[in-house]
């Protein structure tokens, strides 16, 4: 290596590591109106930010604009310090909006005994498709703790019952705050929520449902598609509302079948309609790419 090399090579060592650049994501909603992307792109253009995706819809019915755009940049801002600097703008269209940085969400999953949905939610996570991290599994049965352990997740046991469901309930908003979760998932977890514990988990909660929606509610859902002959078997994610399995609807998946069908076949094509639809809604949560829109969402794969 020659005197300048050397040099050359200590210098590099020498230089202060470059800053990486910050990710954000914002997303908004309003009514339609003239000046809406001009205005988020000159704000982010003023701040020397990069965008790196934007998806926008216009919704001529109701005459709404939803917008997603995901952007780099500047490592010294926040997304508090941001959305204070967008107010204005904000105000100016009448835009609910929120800022977010792209680290991952923080996910607590919610059990009983079945266990196919915690088992691809695991798999999907340590491939690193999941979109978000998973923290804990909480269950009101052992069933499933060796699952849980073995892939490092600490597991707690919640047992419910009538006369326990509101300690239970204040127990795991503890829970909530103690793992610090950005987002709670009822991976086939079979208990009621209360409407209280509904309002507290308002649009942080993702449940799956065993059916598409309103169809086959209740217990034995595909003893009841077998009974009505279904040709398709369909699952259904969903947000957590007071109102029982009404939730905003984030992603539906449907299995064609026939009638050579019975029911445990039907449960068995189910549960991959089911792992399918929890992980694509965990996935885009996540990514910040679902807008709720009063009753219904926006979904931006």
């Amino acid at each position: 290596m020659t005197l300048m090399q050397t040099e050359a090579t200590a210098a590099a060592l020498a230089a202060p590591a470059t800053e990486q650049a910050q990710k954000f994501v914002l997303t908004l909603s309003c009514a339609e109106q003239a000046g809406i992307v001009q205005a988020v792109t000159t704000f982010l253009f003023e701040r020397g930010f990069n965008i790196d995706e934007h998806q926008q819809f216009d919704d001529s019915l109701r005459q709404t604009l939803h917008l997603r755009t995901a952007f780099s940049g500047s490592p010294d801002l926040t997304p508090e310090t941001l959305a204070a600097e967008f107010a204005p703008v904000a105000d100016r269209f009448g835009m609910k909006f929120s800022f977010h940085d792209q680290t991952q969400q923080r996910v607590l999953v919610m059990v009983s005994k079945f266990g196919h949905c915690l088992n691809d939610l695991i798999f999907r996570w340590r491939g690193g498709t999941l979109g978000g991290e998973l923290v804990a599994v909480v269950s009101n049965h052992e069933t499933h703790r060796a699952m849980a352990e073995a892939a490092g997740l600490p597991f707690i046991y919640l047992p419910v019952t009538p006369d326990t469901k509101a300690d239970a309930e204040a127990k795991l908003l503890d829970l909530v705050d103690e793992y610090q979760a950005d987002l709670v998932v009822l991976a086939r977890y079979m208990q009621v929520l209360s409407d209280d514990l509904c309002r507290a988990l308002e649009g942080r909660a993702i449940n799956i449902h065993h059916s598409f929606l309103p169809g086959f509610k209740g217990a034995r859902p595909y003893h009841q598609a077998y009974d009505r002959g279904v040709k398709l078997v369909g699952a259904t994610a969903h947000y957590v509302t007071a109102d029982l399995d009404e939730g905003p609807i984030i992603e539906q998946e449907v299995i064609r079948v026939d009638h050579t069908y019975g029911p445990a076949q039907l449960s068995t094509v189910g549960q991959d309609a089911e792992a399918l639809a929890l992980s694509r809604a965990v996935r885009w949560h996540c990514q910040h790419r679902v807008l709720l829109d009063d009753t219904s969402t926006v979904v931006f794969r």
